[in-house]
């Protein structure tokens, strides 16, 4: 009875540990609101930006007005971002690897999008739009309160606000 306890109250004492090593892959850190290591978030920012441009540049295509003129904002704000992070981890002031494409996951979503057309198109891209935004303010929101690398942190607090407004117009595309 009493290894039990004792083994137990080791696992309490190690699940933030444990959710930190996870990474962001698991959610788990999301959900416990954990801000992300300096490499995890530099990868889920790159790849959110990644995302969002190749996702905007189909909505530039296929979309409606409305979701054109979103999609050509979304296209300028994000490549100002990622070349933004790319500018501080070449400069040396953040330590970690840019990624050079998608995840599984992200290059999936992509590929069912470019699958869409009409009504199709605008109902998946209006929902991976709010789904990514929400995401990447979630991600921001954690880092810039919690990070580990002070010019990151910075930054990712100052871009937050226009990632929030990304959200509240992404939630307006779908009424």
């Amino acid at each position: 009875m009493n290894r039990t306890f004792i083994a137990l109250g080791c696992l309490l004492l190690a699940t933030p540990a444990l959710a930190q090593s996870m990474g962001e892959k698991s959610g788990v850190n999301s959900t416990l609101g954990i801000a992300p290591t300096t490499p995890d978030f530099v990868k889920e920012a790159a790849i959110s930006d990644m995302f969002e441009i190749e996702s905007n540049k189909l909505g530039e295509q296929k979309g409606t007005p409305a979701e054109k003129a979103f999609a050509t904002q979304m296209v300028a704000d994000h490549t100002k971002t990622s070349n933004e992070m790319k500018q501080m981890v070449a400069g040396g002031k953040v330590k970690a690897e840019l990624p050079t494409a998608l995840d599984s996951t992200h290059q999936s979503k992509l590929d069912r999008l470019k699958s869409k057309s009409g009504d199709d198109f605008a109902s998946e891209f209006n929902s991976m739009q709010v789904d990514a935004h929400k995401d990447a303010v979630n991600l921001f929101e954690r880092y810039s309160k919690s990070g580990d690398n002070p010019e990151l942190k910075s930054w990712a607090g100052k871009t937050l606000p226009t990632l929030q407004h990304h959200l509240e117009m992404a939630q307006n595309l779908k009424k």
